[in-house]
């Protein structure tokens, strides 16, 4: 057995243990056997009541993500040393879409599963705690009646059950996880998580809410709402929490999120308050059972904040008719990713505090020294950018984090592949042709046929096909891959005549040496040095955790008559993580850095290549000269349809082949409408392959 199945055996163990004891939680066996034995073992003299949550539900995912490192770390070596970035195709009839549903979108048979057993598990906490209570309904109130007890009871279980939904939100949104990698997920692809995730914390933490207002006005104690117990839960703690809950909640529709990305933006931010406030209303013991999602996220984000520090070093900009544009940064040999990454950037100059995520369109082993992205104007924010980048600035500040990339590229072993896109959707497709091109030079590297079906609404759209080559295009080798363009005028019926076009236009950047090459937040070793990080903060905070509790906490809670307040006792918890995370992190990443120093000069002085003529109008009585090599290959694989929109169900029924990868990007309609047409039909021979392009 290889070192990687045994370390993803035994996370899978451990992973099946810590579900073992969420379902054992509620349940008499836990609170009468198991709690008093448990107990009697953590001394309360050290870690308090906390102790069994934190050994229980803390240690067993703190240990996951730490052997999720090293086996990342693993793997990628090996992965380097066989030149290749493919993964084996595992459980694909569990990777095909099962379902097409308004709110939630294309469903997996797999996905299904997960949701089945979340619903499962939060209705199973829930049954179990109310049982309990139902038999021993206890009377809080005066005159207060037994039916009114059981109706208090429910709604008290309610918000025991949205803290499973609390324990798992985080994971999905953590970007430097070592956690998804092991079941095939990235964080781009795990968004669609995150919002299940969030609308039950939302759905649950509403009912919980609204049904103890209802209790309240029923027994005549509404002043209730207002308490802030110092020695039991703070009601207004938790109230304070599901404003800001709502404030997220309402914000987060797709609707709003296209046409007010800001709003979201902003309004999500309160994510920090919320948990606070949350965590406040819960207390110690029940905030170890969501710690780790907490913890880890906590990390991920101090290391963001330490990479986007630095201004990264912008090369050049190309600016397409249509509205698209594409920037090109400096990075450093040690930053590998894999087709279809993201990259999160900021503009200072546009917005202090907005970052928006862009598709990697760039190959790295076709850019060794670049990286690429590509976006469309749209919104305020890439307009503005538009603006800047076009304007007579000699240099732009720009942050950057990531980039992120996928587990695996397994979908480059199909026999074709199929990519049909809309829009602005064709940027993640642009990476995969410029993967294929390179693999297509390495011999004995498996070629799939690639059939690229477009649909734009003007002709000026058509200059996109410009970025399936970098601006430094002399290696480009389109003769060896078998490439089949088919694009789609839907809103003009003829093409446009060359003076009517314009022409795509290159802006280079000066240097500037505050600008540093986008380089890995912790080196290439980074993910050795991630479970090094994840490792020493966990053991400071525990450490530290013991020493407050022993001669602080202990001392006022145990041998005086006061108890120790609720409230501070959790904060004395949060701070101390967030202590721990960032003095260890901060440690470890100005050591890199000061490493990376001589390397980041040497990459500095790479001379800038010089830029290539852009073919701007292929298809328009574009000049033979334009048309010449390497854009020939593509100009003659390329067929343009005026007026019309692409028949999806009759192009993917004719496609050829046992083995068809199918992948489809842009409007969300487009996309169901393929998943469809490859669950419903009965085209065995087509898999749909997801990959998520939308935040």
């Amino acid at each position: 057995m290889s070192s990687l199945y045994l370390l993803k055996l035994i996370c899978l163990l451990v992973f099946l243990g810590w579900m073992l004891i969420w379902i054992l939680i509620p349940t008499d066996v836990y609170k009468s056997k198991w709690t008093p034995k448990l107990s009697e073992k953590f001394n309360a003299t050290y870690i308090g009541g906390q102790g069994t949550n934190l050994f229980l539900l803390t240690f067993p995912i703190m240990l996951i993500s730490v052997l999720g490192c090293i086996y990342i770390h693993i793997k990628n070596k090996e992965e380097l040393s066989k030149k290749s970035s493919t993964g084996k195709k595992r459980l694909a009839s569990l990777s095909r879409p099962l379902l097409v549903l308004g709110p939630l979108g294309v469903i997996t048979t797999i996905e299904l599963i997960f949701v089945i057993m979340g619903i499962a598990l939060m209705t199973w906490q829930f049954g179990n705690y109310y049982a309990a209570a139902a038999k021993h309904p206890h009377l809080h109130h005066p005159g207060e009646k037994i039916w009114q007890a059981r109706f208090r009871a429910v709604w008290l279980r309610l918000g025991y059950a949205s803290n499973v939904a609390w324990a798992f939100v985080f994971f999905p949104v953590t970007r430097f996880s070592s956690i998804l990698p092991l079941v095939g997920l990235t964080y781009e692809s795990s968004i669609k998580y995150h919002i299940w995730v969030g609308q039950a914390v939302m759905i649950l933490s509403a009912l919980h809410s609204i049904g103890f207002i209802i209790y309240w006005l029923m027994v005549n104690q509404m002043i209730e709402a207002l308490e802030w117990s110092p020695t039991y839960v703070s009601n207004l703690g938790g109230e304070i929490s599901w404003i800001f809950l709502i404030a997220m909640w309402v914000t987060s529709f797709a609707y709003t999120r296209r046409k007010s990305f800001e709003v979201f933006f902003y309004t999500h931010q309160l994510y920090a308050l919320a948990t606070l406030f949350y965590v406040i209303h819960i207390g110690v013991a029940w905030t170890c059972q969501i710690l780790p999602g907490i913890f880890l996220f906590t990390l991920d984000r101090f290391l963001r904040f330490l990479q986007s520090r630095s201004n990264a070093r912008l090369i050049s900009a190309r600016l397409l008719p249509s509205g698209t544009v594409e920037m090109t940064f400096r990075k450093s040999p040690g930053v590998h990713y894999g087709v279809t990454s993201n990259l999160f950037v900021k503009a200072p100059k546009i917005s202090k505090l907005q970052w928006h995520p862009f598709t990697v369109i760039s190959n790295e082993n076709m850019d060794p020294d670049t990286l690429s992205i590509a976006f469309n104007t749209g919104g305020s924010w890439t307009t503005k950018m538009e603006k800047q980048l076009s304007s007579s600035l000699d240099r732009l500040e720009v942050s950057v984090e990531g980039p992120y990339g996928p587990a695996s590229t397994s979908f480059l072993e199909h026999e074709s592949l199929v990519l049909i896109c809309g829009g602005s959707g064709i940027t993640p497709f642009i990476s995969i042709i410029r993967e294929i091109i390179h693999r297509s030079n390495t011999q004995g590297s498996h070629i799939p046929r690639v059939q690229l079906i477009c649909a734009f609404k003007h002709a000026s759209a058509l200059t996109m096909l410009d970025l399936l080559l970098p601006v430094d295009s002399t290696t480009s080798d389109l003769s060896k891959i078998q490439l089949e363009i088919q694009v789609y005028i839907t809103r003009e019926n003829e093409a446009p005549t060359a003076d009517s076009q314009k022409l795509v236009q290159t802006k280079w950047f000066k240097p500037s040496p505050q600008d540093v090459p986008i380089a890995p937040v912790l080196g290439q070793n980074g993910w050795l040095l991630l479970s090094f990080i994840i490792t020493s903060s966990f053991i400071l905070f525990f450490i530290v955790l013991a020493l407050v509790t022993q001669y602080h906490i202990y001392p006022r809670d145990h041998n005086t008559n006061a108890t120790y307040n609720f409230t501070v006792w959790v904060l004395w918890d949060i701070f101390i993580m967030c202590i721990s995370v960032i003095l260890v992190s901060s440690i470890v990443f100005l050591w890199q850095k000061s490493k990376m120093k001589e390397d980041q000069k040497q990459i500095n002085n790479v001379e800038v290549p010089s830029p290539m003529n852009s073919p701007g109008s292929w298809f328009g009585g574009g000049s033979s000269e334009l048309e010449s090599l390497p854009y020939q290959p593509l100009v003659q694989a390329t067929q343009v349809h005026y007026e019309g929109r692409p028949n999806l169900q009759k192009i993917l029924s004719e496609c050829k082949g046992s083995d068809i990868g199918v992948i489809a990007s842009g409007p969300r309609g487009m996309r169901h409408d393929v998943a469809r047409i490859c669950s419903i039909f009965g085209t065995k021979n087509l898999h749909y392959e997801y990959l998520s392009f939308n935040w």
